[in-house]
């Protein structure tokens, strides 16, 4: 009986302990949630609704498009087209009459009434005519040409209130990847922009003059026929080119165009508002810029065709073309200038081209089979068909 007793007493115990501590278990744990039937994203969405996005205001802009806008407003006024005509003779009627022949841009080169444009827009024409922004048309003077820089300064009488001159960058370095803004005229419609970049620089293109054209600007900036002669500016409104030509199979823009450098035009047009022509350095002999001579021999180099008397070429012993019993015979064949290899009349024009007056350079001829160093001073040449 007792030992009954004893085991009875053990599992009351036993079973109180037990319940304290359901209840306390019971106490401490954390209440059950209900179940979220709403989805994942629920337990991170905010129960309030979040306010209205209001709308952009009219007019707004981003800054780039702000800065494209400022740039037009200040250079359009700058900007002219140029229309050039030609006589042209009607066989059956017997008559001549002038008919437009090409057309282009320019800009506004000071307040004297001073248009520059390209070679190739004006090129062979009876008359020029310049329109300006607002529509009027005046009649315009050639001043003077740079076929191998693509140049032409024009002269306008127009009233002071028409001559907005551009404002030409000086002593800006060009970069790669800037941004580049072109206005013009393409296919005559007024005043056209276009955007892009500076896609490259110092490239060589071909020119109306015979030469290339060195240190070109290329732009993706679509540039289209009657383009050409029109400003191309920086992200300031400034003058860094004009716009060209394009590289084009269709005769459209195909993102490649190309400009004259500011630093060409700014030392092209002084000359020529000065004595109406560009001023060319060389050491005054005359030369085939078509090289015809030498394709028909198969030299390389330039072959002197005349050494003017009196000059400095002649006082320095270059030497020309003779006529002797059994036809032409050679004089010197320039072949190097300094340390600048001559094969084509081009790298001789090249090369001249980057100096000045009174300099003094080394001329090596091919005399022969001899090669002849000869020492000459340079000077700006006065007659047309010198180099």
């Amino acid at each position: 009986m007792m030992m009954k007793s004893i085991v009875r007493a053990v599992t009351s115990r036993t079973v109180a302990w037990a319940a304290l501590l359901v209840v306390v278990f019971a106490t401490c744990r954390p209440k059950a949630q209900p179940a979220d039937t709403r989805g994942p994203a629920s337990a991170v969405t905010p129960s309030a609704t979040p306010p209205p996005v209001p709308p952009v205001p009219a007019g707004a802009r981003i800054e780039d498009e702000r800065n494209t806008i400022s740039v037009f407003r200040s250079a359009a006024p700058s900007t002219v087209f140029v229309t050039q005509t030609r006589v042209v003779e009607d066989y059956f009627a017997g008559t001549m009459q002038e008919v437009p022949a090409g057309s282009g841009s320019g800009f506004v080169w000071d307040d004297k009434g001073t248009v520059v444009t390209n070679f190739h827009v004006v090129e062979g024409a009876r008359s020029v005519t310049v329109t300006f922004h607002d529509q009027q048309t005046f009649e315009a003077k050639v001043i003077g040409l740079e076929p191998r820089k693509d140049i032409a300064v024009l002269k306008v009488d127009a009233p002071a209130k028409l001559l907005a001159p551009i404002r030409v960058a000086k002593g800006e370095q060009v970069e790669v990847g800037q941004k580049a803004i072109a206005i013009g005229n393409p296919f005559g419609l007024d005043h056209t922009l276009t955007t892009g970049v500076i896609s490259a620089i110092g490239r060589q293109v071909q020119g109306a003059g015979g030469v290339s054209i060195r240190d070109m600007i290329q732009t993706d900036a679509a540039i289209n026929p009657g383009n050409s002669g029109g400003p191309l500016l920086d992200s300031t409104g400034q003058l860094i080119g004009m716009n060209t030509m394009i590289y084009s199979k269709s005769g459209s823009s195909a993102g490649i165009g190309f400009a004259v450098p500011v630093s060409t035009i700014s030392r092209i047009v002084p000359q020529i508002l000065k004595t109406g022509r560009a001023e060319q350095v060389g050491i005054g002999v005359t030369a085939d810029p078509l090289q015809k001579l030498e394709r028909r021999l198969g030299l390389e180099g330039v072959i002197i065709l005349q050494v003017p008397e009196n000059g400095a070429a002649a006082a320095a012993g270059l030497k020309g073309l003779t006529r002797t019993r059994r036809g032409i015979a050679l004089g010197d064949v320039i072949v190097g200038v300094d340390n600048v290899r001559v094969v084509h009349f081009d790298d001789l024009y090249t090369v001249l081209d980057q100096h000045k007056p009174e300099d003094v350079v080394k001329v090596t001829v091919l005399r022969g089979d001899t090669t002849v160093p000869i020492t000459i001073k340079l000077a700006a040449l006065t007659s047309p068909g010198l180099i």
